[in-house]
Formats: C-alpha cells, sequence, structure tokens
C-alpha cells in the first residue's frame, strides 16, 4: 500500500444500513491489507482533538521537577509520568527518545480487580494544582472509550458477525491514554535511533491522535516503511495483537515505529483499547474455513498485557 485509506466511521452514528455495509466492506479491505487507516467520522469533535494536544503541550512544559513528582516509579500500575528514554520497543535500538503521561481508568484500591493485581487496572496520577487541567485529559479519555465502541461496532460488521460481538471484551476494559512528546531526533543520531521503536500494539485497537509534524511510518505488506502522515480531522487507527489472534490471522497487527526528523516538537496522544483483564480471546467462527483449525491458543488480556509490558521496559 502507497497510502493509507480514509474511512467515514458516519454511518455508524445514524440510521444508515447501505452505508454501514459500505463501512464494513472499505475496513475489512484495509484490515486484511495493513491493519491500518484513518478515520473519521467517529463522533469526536474537531475542538475537543485540538484541546487535547493543548493539553499535552501544557504538560511537557512543565518542570521536570514538577512532572517527577507523579513519577511512574510512584505507580503500581504504569500511571503517570514516564520519563525520557524510559521505554524500548524495538529490540536492538537505542531506548526510545519520548517522554510521556499515562492515564486510565480511575479505579480505588479496594477495587476487587486492584486486589487482585490485575496488569493496568488501578489509580490516575495527577499534577498538584491542575485540576482544570485535569478535567480536560479526563473529558478526553471518556470521549475516546466512546470512540473506541464505534470503532469496535464498525470491526463486528466487517467480520460477518453481530455489531454487539465485542460487547463483552469492551464492558470494564483497560483503556489507556498516553501523552507523549518527542522532541526533534538529532541530527548525529545514530541508525538505531527512534523516537519510538518498531513495535506492534498489544491489545484490540490504537486510536492515535496526531499533531501538525508526523514522523509516524508503518511497515507495508512489501515490507517496506511508508509514512501515515497527519490529516486534519482524522485519527490513525491500527489493530493490536488480539486482533489476527480473533481472525485466525485474517486482519493484521502492523509494525509501526515513530522517527522525528522534522527539527520540532512532536506530540501525539495514543488511546490504547486493551479489553477486559479476565477475556479470553478465541478465534471468531466466520474467520475459521471448513477444515481449518485455529492458529492461536486462547489468551487472556491480563496475561498478555503483564508480558507485554515487562518486555518493553528499557534497561
Amino acid at each position: 500500500m502507497a497510502n493509507l485509506p480514509v474511512i467515514d466511521f458516519a454511518p455508524m452514528l445514524s440510521d444508515d444500513p447501505k452505508g454501514r455495509s459500505r463501512l464494513a466492506s472499505e475496513l475489512r479491505a484495509a484490515c486484511i491489507a495493513n491493519g491500518f487507516f484513518y478515520a473519521t467520522g467517529t463522533g469526536v469533535s474537531p475542538e475537543a482533538a485540538a484541546d487535547a494536544i493543548a493539553a499535552a503541550k501544557e504538560f511537557f512544559t512543565l518542570p521536570e521537577a514538577v512532572k517527577l513528582t507523579i513519577s511512574q516509579a510512584r505507580s503500581p500500575h504504569g500511571r503517570g509520568y514516564e520519563s525520557m528514554s524510559n521505554q524500548r520497543l524495538e529490540p536492538g535500538a537505542e531506548a526510545d527518545l519520548k517522554e510521556g503521561f499515562i492515564m486510565g481508568v480511575d479505579l480505588p484500591a479496594d477495587d476487587p480487580r486492584v486486589v487482585a493485581g490485575w496488569p493496568q487496572y488501578g489509580w490516575n496520577l495527577w499534577p498538584e494544582g491542575m485540576d482544570a487541567w485535569r478535567a480536560r485529559v479526563e473529558a478526553y479519555h471518556a470521549a475516546m472509550i466512546e470512540c473506541a465502541g464505534v470503532v469496535m461496532r464498525a470491526l463486528a460488521l466487517s467480520l460477518d458477525v453481530e455489531e454487539t460481538y465485542f460487547d463483552d471484551f469492551r464492558r470494564e476494559g483497560v483503556a489507556t491514554l498516553r501523552m507523549l512528546h518527542y522532541p526533534p531526533q538529532p541530527k548525529d543520531a545514530s541508525a538505531a535511533a527512534r523516537g519510538a521503536g518498531a513495535h506492534s500494539d498489544w491489545g484490540g485497537v490504537t486510536i492515535l491522535l496526531q499533531d501538525e509534524v508526523g514522523g509516524l511510518q508503518v511497515k507495508n505488506g512489501e515490507d517496506d516503511w511508508i509514512d501515515a502522515p497527519p490529516i486534519p480531522g482524522t485519527f490513525v487507527v491500527n489493530l493490536a495483537d488480539f486482533m489476527p489472534r480473533w481472525t485466525n490471522g485474517l486482519y493484521r497487527s502492523t509494525v509501526h515505529r515513530v522517527i522525528n526528523r522534522s527539527g520540532r516538537e512532536r506530540y501525539s496522544l495514543p488511546f490504547f483499547f486493551d479489553g477486559r483483564g479476565d477475556y479470553v480471546s478465541e478465534t471468531i467462527p466466520t474467520c475459521i474455513r471448513p477444515g481449518e483449525t485455529p492458529r492461536f491458543a486462547p489468551l487472556s488480556v491480563n496475561q498478555h498485557l503483564a508480558e507485554m509490558y515487562a518486555a518493553t521496559r528499557a534497561a
């Protein structure tokens, strides 16, 4: 694929059977080909998206000492501030040249899932004296949970199952928002330097809001890197690792990376919709042809997230 398709999800927000059928067909083709596409018409307003980027910029301009008051080191749930070069997503590459703020569904310490130690279930860390900023971030997070529901329902239709098929996966699922800041890549950077190393995502779907700078690259079916530049009014959506498991390899979870050669600061907000911790993926019946057997063993969200999170912490 020389370019990623732009797909309009507006039919999912109206009573438009023909539009939904067209959407399902376009989405199926994109998911088989590359598992990456641009999305419009998801119900998230341009104003909400612009404010989310502005909120990210505000956070990363805070003094380092302030950001460190909510360091991930203080959180047993991977929430809070992620220092520069704390993660290495690509084995053999340098640590990722980015910093982040991570939040998710806020749960109290006595929630049974928190007590049981489910990965990514817990409470958020927030900078003091920034209640209005916190409210803006929480509002965007809530909007993205709704957006993910729209995408997941459309994905179900693309697989010839009821649009409610993924509702059990979605219910009380891990829904993680990361605000990311990528400084410009140094001009003398080594060939192993990355803003975010080559990787696939882990759960159900990722919905990415980019600023205008660019730097995202996707590996296509010919094993070439293609750019996924920002398109105003869109998100970049990619399938994560549970989709191939569900579809017996029909749909792809594609490797991607970020290299910021723009000479400018880059900001992006990936929203990871990874599903309910005790949900176990099993092959969707419509994805098994006569005589075929499932290629993937059942796997729980909890097991997968714990393994992947541990594997990508920078040494």
